[in-house]
């Protein structure tokens, strides 16, 4: 069967946390779209594991694959793999054959376009994926097949380079250096395919996929960010350019819809609310200069800066890829009963519990008032998302313990509070809970059904 792990919320919810726990009993750990924005940390055996491409399960000696969903940046995905071989382990990384490559111009482009957007700005790692997807969409891509075929990679380049480079210089007054020369970028990627045809890593990924499938293999699907930065279903324009829902999982493995939809589909949610980057937020709390829309810190709550600056400091809110402080809000239930609708979730892993703990009360955002009407779930557009006010429970705080014990005692040991604040999500939802994260090591989590049982 097949364990889907979604992101219910805007990224950084510990789905490679998550990955990793239930990744014990899964042989193969695919990722299914995305590229190396997707900042995740795994900690094993105490050593924590910061990877943005690589799937999680490669820390435990699982098959990883990069579907065909995805866009790879071969250089990252080299680092990646010789650092994680310089600490000891041995990752099996396969890369679909029709997943497309992130080129230098790309990464350039990605840069110029998000300065000169100003204020449509996503807040974009600038790390060349969303330019490598719109050449996907127009039929201009690298794929990784392309650099097993030198005679394919130099037609390829020959067709794309020459119009990357006007845009640089002719529509945007830039500069352009090796990141735009067809030789240079011919034998530097000729090198990459060759790398991987040596190590045996490329696959066509939905029958390698299937073929394990039938051999009695389990396989986990990890998406990257989260449902609210889903192109199709997220706070457009403030999204990633790619389907982190369950839809994505099929498209971007090469698996059929009904094999994800009839195996387990396990959104994961943070006990509160976080994001990098730009756009609407009805829950904040405080603001993040630059990023939190007519922040002026001069005007800010001072008790509310203080409550979000503890919740981002004891949560360690900063990506994992950029460093950027992540903005910081209450759970948004709107939120999450859209995740829910839009992937089918069969069970919730809520993390970050322990993160709240010590607080006298605890919110949670369980609709919105927008102009006067009670909405249950996000509307349709931004614009009218962030016309939107949040209407709040409150729930009573709960005590910072020992949670390494609670995790190991099992979800009882969970303080009451806690536990009711769990449920009553879970109730929103209809949706049963899965796994509780109390810490960020595999340990720390108490595990309350497992999917591939």
């Amino acid at each position: 069967m097949t364990v889907t792990i979604v992101g219910s919320q805007l990224g950084d919810e510990g789905k490679g946390g998550v990955v990793d726990v239930y990744g014990d009993a899964a042989d193969v750990v695919v990722r299914y779209q995305g590229g190396d924005n997707a900042g995740h940390t795994v900690v094993h055996d105490g050593t924590k594991y910061k990877l943005s491409l690589v799937p999680s399960g490669a820390v435990r000696d699982k098959v990883g694959v990069l579907g065909n969903g995805c866009v790879v940046n071969p250089e990252t995905l080299f680092d990646e793999l010789d650092q994680l071989r310089e600490r000891g382990l041995e990752p099996d990384v396969r890369v679909a054959e029709r997943a497309h490559v992130i080129l230098p111009y790309h990464r350039a482009l990605d840069g110029i376009e998000e300065t000169e957007k100003e204020d449509l700005a996503a807040g974009t790692t600038k790390r060349g994926i969303g330019p490598t997807y719109e050449d996907k969409a127009g039929r201009r891509g690298v794929r990784i097949g392309d650099l097993l075929d030198p005679e394919i990679l130099r037609e390829r380049l020959e067709y794309v380079v020459p119009q990357k480079k006007a845009l640089a210089e002719e529509v945007f007054g830039k500069e352009t250096g090796e990141e735009f020369d067809i030789d240079y970028l011919y034998e530097t990627y000729l090198e990459y395919g060759e790398r991987l045809a040596a190590e045996d890593m490329t696959v066509d990924c939905g029958t390698f996929l299937q073929e394990r499938i039938d051999a009695g293999d389990e396989v986990m699907l990890e998406g990257a960010q989260g449902t609210s930065l889903d192109i199709d279903h997220g706070v457009y324009p403030y999204v990633t350019s790619s389907n982190p829902t369950a839809g994505g999982a099929a498209v971007g493995s090469g698996l059929g819809p009904g094999v994800v939809g009839t195996g387990e589909i396990v959104g994961i949610v943070k006990g509160y609310l976080s994001r990098v980057g730009t756009g609407p937020l009805p829950t904040e709390l405080g603001g993040v200069e630059g990023q939190t829309p007519g922040y002026d810190p001069a005007e800010a709550d001072e008790a509310e800066e203080e409550l979000a600056t503890y919740i981002r400091d004891e949560g360690g809110e900063y990506g994992t890829v950029t460093g950027r402080p992540r903005r910081v809000g209450w759970l948004d239930l709107p939120m999450l009963r859209h995740a829910a609708r839009a992937s089918s979730f069969t069970g919730l892993a809520i993390n970050h519990v322990d993160v709240l703990a010590g607080l006298e009360e605890v919110k949670i955002g369980v609709s919105y008032d927008f102009d006067g009407e009670e909405l249950l779930t996000m509307p349709p557009t931004t614009e009218q998302w962030g016309q939107c006010e949040a209407t709040f429970e409150t729930f009573e705080g709960w005590p910072d313990v020992d949670w390494a014990a609670v995790a190991a005692e099992g979800y009882d040991a969970i303080p009451e509070n806690a536990r009711d604040y769990l449920e009553f999500v879970s109730d929103e939802l209809d949706v049963p809970i899965y796994a509780v994260g109390v810490g960020p090591g595999r340990e720390e989590t108490v595990v309350v059904e497992n999917p591939y049982k």
